[in-house]
């Protein structure tokens, strides 16, 4: 029987508030360069300590419509051209997640192997991870499904646990049952019997093996995505699947659809340094640290300080004689915590989420197809952004209801389109795009274009957007009328 291929899925999901203020709903966890001194996200990351695995093929990721166009653009930055990115309309779990891939990879007749991976997981040796994938490629093959069990370092409250039926081995295990989060007490005793390993929830099957465990168990869920992928539709390289079928199937993990029912299940111990780096206390505990035990990213200064992470993305943060304490700088928010209780950031996004605060959902840097903004200042009935273009890239031919626009280009040439007319724009030269205009804005350049915009106008929301024609498929959205 011929070897098949090895097809990586990652579930790029996830809001990631426990690593507020970095991470957020606009741009979680996995998206940010987070481990070690990589400038590589957590995402890139993933894929990368992949090669060498022995008949790799290209990924599928599975993400949300609002994040489609950051995971393809750091596909793009390490040259990886996916299988498919396809599309989530609402967020259904793991388990329709996984049913999606197996029939997207089943399409042309073919049966791979499915390796399920998260985007937002650390691993530190990936040669160690690498051997134990390619440990459980036999039993996947033969029709097994394979979890991947961490094997322990504490009595963790905080991960659910594998019980192996027999002594844990180099080989896969058949599985005794799934623990949910236990108390100290129980973790303990699971540590004593070596049989327990935490559930990772990365899995490795054939697509035909998970499909037909699907089907026995949870048959909606195959129904539900099997109909959203046949009404699916290509959106420039995403396949976005159809809304109101994927919506109709349940939310359900899939280690309570299928792990925890099949008699197919079987776990291989994973020792390779592994974070789901679920807190700023775990990030700190798996970085590297310097002699005093402290962990430093960006602008940073440390004197006498000990056992701290301190991380600047703009502004110099300076550690002066602190202990134990997480300290995180972004664009619009500090946080300064105990690092014994970061963990209880994802209460204080609550608040602000019931308080209608946008830091709980997004930072002043806002990405987009061509590029991204930062919000600069604002006042009433006007405000200042930084555009960045990319090389060759175009924002969508639009106009506003309310607002008017005056644009300084700083770096690089502008092409603009106002009203079917185009004028090229150089640095230290501006443009004025009156209320009303059609107007699109063009970087003809091989540089990022970087332009200063200062907007005005009684409403300056988003939403203020009409669009005629965009490259990115994108709708317009009708701005409401202001008070």
């Amino acid at each position: 029987m011929a070897t098949p291929s090895l097809v990586p899925v990652i579930l790029c999901g996830g809001t990631g508030t426990r690593l507020w203020p970095l991470s957020r709903a606009s741009y979680p966890k996995q998206y940010w360069p987070l481990a070690g001194n990589s400038e590589d996200t957590l995402l890139q990351q993933t894929h990368q300590r992949l090669q060498g695995l022995p008949d790799l093929a290209p990924p599928l990721l599975i993400c949300n419509e609002d994040h489609r166009f950051i995971v393809a653009e750091q596909m793009r930055q390490i040259g990886v051209e996916p299988a498919a990115i396809l599309l989530e309309p609402v967020g259904r779990n793991t388990a329709p997640a996984v049913a999606v891939a197996a029939l997207q990879a089943t399409v042309r007749g073919e049966d791979p192997l499915l390796l399920i991976l998260a985007a937002d997981h650390v691993i530190r040796r990936a040669a160690d991870f690498r051997a134990t994938v390619a440990a459980g490629m036999a039993a996947a093959t033969a029709g097994q499904l394979v979890s991947f069990g961490i094997v322990p370092t504490s009595p963790e409250t905080g991960y659910g646990y594998i019980e192996a039926a027999e002594p844990l081995a180099a080989t896969p295990v058949p599985i005794a049952r799934f623990v949910e989060k236990p108390d100290r007490a129980t973790a303990e005793a699971f540590l004593a019997t070596g049989r327990f390993t935490w559930n990772s929830g990365m899995f490795l099957f054939r697509a035909s093996a998970i499909l037909e465990e699907l089907d026995r168990f949870v048959p909606e869920v195959v129904s539900a995505c099997r109909t959203a992928l046949e009404h699916d539709s290509a959106d420039l390289e995403f396949l976005r699947l159809e809304r109101e079928a994927f919506a109709s199937g349940p939310s359900i993990a899939i280690d309570v659809a299928v792990m925890e029912r099949t008699d197919r299940g079987v776990v291989l111990p994973l020792d390779a340094e592994w974070s789901d780096v679920g807190s700023w206390g775990a990030l700190w505990e798996t970085s590297e640290q310097d002699p005093e035990g402290n962990v430093l990213r960006g602008r940073v200064i440390s004197e006498g300080s000990r056992n701290c992470y301190l991380r600047s993305e703009h502004r110099l943060v300076v550690g002066l004689g602190v202990e134990d304490l997480v300290v995180v700088e972004t664009d619009d928010v500090v946080l300064v915590a105990h690092r014994d209780r970061a963990q209880e950031v994802k209460g204080i996004v609550g608040r602000l989420e019931r308080d209608g605060a946008p830091e709980s959902r997004a930072h002043r840097r806002i990405y987009r197809p061509w590029g991204h903004y930062d919000g600069v200042v604002e006042g009433e009935r006007w405000q200042v952004k930084k555009i960045s273009v990319k090389p060759g890239a175009s924002l969508s031919l639009q106009m506003h209801h309310h607002r008017a626009e005056h644009w300084v280009v700083v770096r690089g040439t502008a092409v603009v389109e106002k009203d079917g007319v185009e004028e090229l724009v150089g640095e230290n030269q501006s443009t004025y795009i009156p209320l009303g205009a059609r107007h699109r804005l063009t970087n003809p350049g091989k540089i990022p274009m970087e332009l200063i915009e200062v907007q005005s106008g009684p409403y300056l929301g988003e939403d203020d957007i009409v669009r005629f024609d965009d490259r990115y498929g994108r709708s317009d959205a009708p701005a409401p009328v202001p008070s």
